[in-house]
């Protein structure tokens, strides 16, 4: 497939419609990951928005995702969440991948606060375990599949964006504290996107683990990164679906089915952190 390139004029038309159908401004924007999109729910006086209705959006075809923007107040912050996401491996460019952020940038949202449903590397990780994203692994962007790649607007970010800190230590260290208070296991870690859609071979997973990666999944990296050329602060979560195979016949096979069951044992977890969170962000 062709790479799709989008012009800041295509944005705002993007970010028009999206204008046209809340009375909100939102300052946090969310993404939820695979058998996580329960968490929109909680969003209080909602505006929901179908991505079928907003111009150049791709529709997501995955299994929980349900494809929305959800628009409201929650823990008395305006926010925009994404209920479901698209991915690289459903053939769409990383350009329409990363589209939303785009939007939220052009919104105005200066936290993102990204979460995904992720493979355990880590031994001492088990399903419905949660995991504070330190850093990221690029495993695709270092082949090329950059979101950033083509022509590069300056008035939505730098050629060369700095990713030295590319999840906020500040939004870090606060997670940290919300999950001690509130007696919340938090693993800390790596995550490293590959693009899917199979699942990891134990060679895979344990070339995986000798680099560093605690954490796998096919997502993330990519959105993470236009925000961060957007100049967007950014908090990363996963919840631990499944656990590492490293080697053949150990445990049985990964399927997308137990990664959504896993979702139901993180969702309480992960929705009481992301409130603990949005209750303590310091005012603008």
């Amino acid at each position: 497939m062709s790479d799709t390139f989008f012009t800041r004029q295509q944005i705002k038309e993007s970010v028009a419609s999206v204008r046209s159908r809340t009375r909100y401004q939102p300052r946090v924007g969310l993404i939820l990951g695979s058998g996580l999109g329960a968490l929109a729910e909680s969003v209080e006086r909602a505006d929901a928005i179908p991505y079928s209705d907003i111009p150049h959006f791709a529709p997501s075809t995955v299994e929980g995702h349900t494809g929305r923007f959800v628009i409201g107040v929650l823990e008395g912050q305006p926010v925009i969440v994404m209920q479901g996401r698209s991915h690289y491996y459903e053939g769409y460019s990383m350009q329409q991948v990363t589209l939303p952020v785009r939007v939220m940038q052009l919104l105005g949202v200066e936290i993102l606060i990204v979460t995904n449903a992720a493979g355990g590397l880590a031994p001492d990780m088990r399903p419905g375990d949660l995991m504070l994203i330190t850093d990221h692994l690029n495993l695709i962007g270092m082949a090329g599949l950059s979101p950033l790649r083509g022509p590069n607007d300056p008035s939505l970010g730098p050629r060369f964006p700095d990713m030295s800190e590319a999840y906020d230590a500040t939004l870090c260290q606060l997670t940290l504290r919300v999950a001690a208070e509130q007696n919340i296991g938090l693993h800390q870690g790596v995550y490293v996107c590959l693009a899917g859609p199979s699942f990891e071979t134990p060679a895979d997973l344990r070339f995986l683990r000798k680099i560093g990666a605690d954490a796998v999944g096919m997502s993330t990296v990519p959105e993470v990164t236009v925000a961060r050329h957007g100049g967007i602060r950014v908090l990363g979560l996963s919840g631990i679906s499944n656990v590492a195979v490293i080697e053949p016949g150990s445990i049985p096979p990964t399927t997308h089915e137990e990664v959504l069951q896993a979702g139901q044992v993180i969702v309480p977890k992960l929705t009481a952190l992301i409130r603990g969170v949005l209750k303590v962000l310091p005012s603008r």
